[in-house]
């Protein structure tokens, strides 16, 4: 029997569909399952759900264990195979809420800081340490496992891991799986017998090539693209795909504080014009709290409860490497010469072959030299960014800062300085001390 601990159990619609897709595989219902968490509540919510599942569609064959607080994390993974990592260190409240209000003071606008600027680099700052400690009780009791990490900044976490542990790990994103069909959809083109290649860095990803039977379908797609009239909810990635020639994988309201060109208080009409959604993040959290408020009495006591297979990675991984039937997939995974023209330590987004002997990076060669340059100006700020995190020193978390791309644009040295040091300031406990 194999064993799947899942950090961050309270999650809970994002364990059903990772957990439910494991129980909904023929080849893996005899699971065991360990769901650990900090917050009770949620992992007592989590574990009603997926047993009605369990019960619903694998006839009550996995075996699912709840495991509270860091003293029984150890417990957890204890010969665990496969580890899902889910986290979210701070939350929404107080921590999300901190790295908007205070970039706003200083006039820095943010959609969702996640990934990059200066939500993502503080989002990494507190979580890269407690995946540290993650590593090293996998290390000690079960070596052999494989993290499978969904949990953002992804490129900044997903390196730290391959660079700075032992532990066997792939950063894994749905938005390769989609970007195609997004792409299609948005111009009224069909999506079936469709051939992609994509390769880049996570969330900033790029559509190298797309075809049917062998027809290059860009041409089209342009065309069709360039003749849409009105405002849509993809206006920046259009855009992009306009000037730099290539669709990138992540959503607009992502790829808008990627970049220099989008998010400007001198040019505040260019908001409006690329129907750019501004504190869409702490946004969506609200939302998502209250749905899952209303949610949750159904969720976790509907005894009829069932769940269908997603398109999410992770129970995909598992067969492949436990079946040996091959399965490919868009990995992050440590660049070492797979894409020639960004830097061999940088965490990069390819296609990967999952069989019996694990998970295996596949060779893209060169990225076409200005969809390098642009992933490279994020490369730097996720590498300073580990920097910061490994050594603790501050002089590294103001030059992750002043290279990312938006901020830079936006402030100026002195505010940039100061903005970090407020925001170590106000994050508290949740980081550790730098110096």
């Amino acid at each position: 029997m194999i064993k799947v601990t899942f950090m961050g159990a309270g999650s809970t619609i994002f364990a059903k569909n990772v957990l439910g897709d494991i129980m909904a595989t023929p080849a893996l219902k005899e699971v065991e399952i360990a769901l650990y968490d900090i917050d009770s509540a949620r992992l007592d919510e989590s574990f009603a759900m997926l047993s009605n599942i369990n019960r619903n569609i694998n006839a009550g064959r996995a075996r699912i264990g709840r495991y509270l607080g860091v003293e029984n994390r150890r417990a957890a993974l204890k010969n665990a195979h496969y580890v899902v990592n889910a986290i979210q260190v701070g939350g929404y409240d107080p921590c999300t809420i901190t790295d908007f209000k205070i970039a706003k003071k200083y006039g820095l606008q943010q959609t969702i800081a996640d990934t990059l600027g200066i939500g993502g680099i503080f989002r990494a700052l507190r979580t890269i340490p407690v995946l540290f400690d993650f590593a090293r009780d996998i290390e000690e009791v079960c070596p052999d496992a494989w993290l499978l990490n969904y949990t953002n900044p992804m490129a900044a976490l997903t390196g730290a891991m391959l660079r700075h542990t032992g532990v066997k790990t792939v950063g894994l994103c749905h938005s390769v799986q989609v970007c195609a069909e997004t792409l299609l959809k948005s111009v009224d083109m069909p999506t079936d017998d469709v051939q992609f290649h994509i390769a880049g860095i996570n969330h900033m990803a790029w559509l190298l090539d797309i075809r049917r039977h062998g027809e290059d379908l860009y041409p089209e797609i342009k065309r069709r693209a360039n003749a849409l009239q009105g405002k849509h909810d993809d206006m920046v990635r259009h855009e992009i795909m306009k000037t730099f020639g290539y669709y990138v994988t992540e959503s607009s309201e992502h790829n808008a504080e990627y970049m220099p060109y989008w998010i400007k208080r001198h040019y505040p009409e260019l908001i409006e014009r690329f129907n750019i959604p501004l504190d869409e993040y702490p946004r969506r959290c609200i939302e998502q709290i209250d749905r899952w408020q209303q949610q949750k009495l159904a969720l976790t006591h509907d005894a009829t409860l069932s769940h269908s297979r997603t398109h999410e990675y992770a129970s995909y991984i598992i067969e492949a490497i436990e079946t040996d039937r091959p399965y490919k997939i868009g990995g992050n995974v440590l660049n070492a010469g797979l894409i020639a023209n960004l830097p061999a330590e940088a965490c990069v987004e390819v296609p990967c072959l999952v069989d019996g002997q694990g998970i295996t990076p596949c060779h893209v060669g060169r990225l076409p030299e200005q969809l390098a340059a642009l992933n490279r100006t994020n490369i730097n700020t996720q590498l300073l960014t580990i920097e910061a995190a490994v050594t603790r020193k501050r002089e590294a978390v103001y030059h992750a800062a002043l290279l990312d791309p938006h901020t830079s644009a936006e402030l100026s040295i002195d505010d940039i300085r100061s903005l970090c040091d407020e925001l170590i300031e106000a994050h508290g406990s949740w980081l550790p001390a730098y110096h």
